[in-house]
């Protein structure tokens, strides 16, 4: 098993998705799953530490399990089968271990509330994970400021831009446009 942590909880700006990003400790490995609206936001409540006036479902689960007299050990993701990942939610009881069958979602909404840790099979991360190396992730994690000097490929990227505005006839933008 490999440990994980959130990283992110991205949305897809062409469908409004919501993906949580894992990445496997001490790596440049993210598992990226796919999740509802719901679920995502209360992922995102709790770790912005916002406060909600009534329980949310996975504060009722937390509060129940809890009563029992169990603790939330570990949540594993622990398989992926035609596009859907399947999890457990460890708990331990004074005298016995009980799995339950959930989906990743809810495990890690539970995981971050009880500060369990979040683990996924060697397997599941073989199979849909995805990899950035040091190059990668620096030139996606550099700040960029305006005193920051703009490389050649840049400016060549920029470049489909510039023919653009090119193209533009800027004198018209102050003069008022007839109703007729």
């Amino acid at each position: 098993m490999l440990k994980l942590n959130i990283d992110s909880i991205r949305i897809s700006l062409t469908n409004y998705q919501r993906v949580v990003m894992l990445k496997v400790i001490q790596s440049h490995v993210y598992l990226p799953i796919w999740i509802g609206p719901a679920e995502a936001d209360s992922i995102a409540l709790t770790l912005q530490n916002v406060e909600v006036p009534r329980p949310l479902t996975h504060d009722l689960l937390q509060a129940t399990i809890e009563i029992l007299g169990a603790t939330i050990d570990h949540v594993v993701i622990t398989d992926l089968d035609n596009d859907t990942f399947y999890a457990k939610i460890i708990l331990a009881l004074p005298d016995e271990t009980i799995e339950l069958d959930a989906r990743p979602s809810d495990a890690i909404a539970l995981a971050i509330r009880t500060d369990a840790p979040i683990y996924a099979s060697e397997e599941v991360v073989d199979k849909a994970s995805i990899q950035f190396d040091d190059e990668a992730i620096q030139e996606n994690t550099k700040g960029i400021s305006p005193n920051s000097p703009i490389s050649n490929k840049e400016i060549q990227e920029l470049s489909v831009f510039s023919k653009f505005i090119d193209t533009l006839n800027l004198d018209d933008i102050d003069s008022p446009k007839s109703n007729s």
